[in-house]
């Protein structure tokens, strides 16, 4: 389709599976990443090769706000901004130090508005272009020991309300996408298999989602009617 497309958090997971579903239409990216961008700059030749596009690997700390007016430096057009980069922390609230805090906000939902700042300006020169957050569930219910994610998430829900109603009128639509429990490797990172196979238990479809199909929901909001904005759509398997 020739889209521009920025996508944070797309060295692994749901952000690399994203930039699959969105090489394969033909867009152009641009790939952040914080820890791994060897990694993200091999996935992103492959990209290139595979599907003659320009894709643009780039390390950026997304909750820095100085990082990220750096990145805009060099993008002067923007349709389509995935705010994916995210971070968890599992446990009581009172074993939390405030780095920890500061951290999950910062990446969660801090990040939000440092892209939006600079991408909003590029997407209202043309009067077009989607914005779409990835949320989770625990935003829309809470999770008990996952007080500073589920706040983080509550406020991406929040933030995606409100700009949307800020940036309609300026033909800009803004949704995002609240996940359940989805195949990443960050869920197994803090969850273990024991874990894994209860919350399995508890879901309908009796399993995970897998990244593809978190991808397949994005792209898919990419394309729609303008006039759906401002909505947090959940995809669980029917869990929450």
């Amino acid at each position: 389709m020739g889209r521009k497309v920025l996508i944070t958090g797309a060295s692994r997971g749901i952000g690399k599976s994203i930039a699959t579903a969105f090489a394969k239409l033909g867009d152009d990216l641009i790939l952040t990443c914080l820890n791994n961008i060897e990694s993200l700059e091999k996935f992103a030749g492959n990209l290139e090769q595979k599907f003659d596009i320009k894709v643009r690997a780039v390390k950026c700390d997304v909750s820095d706000y100085e990082a990220v007016k750096a990145l805009f430096t060099d993008i002067k057009d923007i349709d389509i901004l995935i705010n994916n980069a995210g971070v968890a922390w599992i446990g009581l609230l009172t074993d939390m130090e405030k780095e920890d805090w500061d951290k999950v906000m910062g990446t969660n939902l801090d990040a939000l508005f440092y892209t939006a700042r600079f991408a909003v300006p590029l997407m209202v020169k043309k009067h077009s272009g989607r914005i779409i957050n990835i949320s989770s569930v625990w935003g829309n219910v809470g999770a008990s020991c996952e007080v500073a994610y589920s706040a983080s998430k509550g406020g991406v829900n929040s933030f995606t309300k409100a700009l949307a109603k800020e940036l309609a009128p300026s033909g800009i639509v803004v949704n995002a996408v609240a996940c359940g429990v989805i195949d990443t490797d960050m869920n197994r990172k803090h969850l273990s298999s024991d874990d894994l196979e209860e919350l399995k238990g508890e879901i309908p479809m009796d399993r995970l989602g897998s990244t593809e199909e978190v991808a397949d929901l994005v792209v898919k909001l990419a394309q729609i009617p303008e006039y759906m904005t401002g909505q947090i759509i959940t995809i669980d398997g029917g869990w929450i």
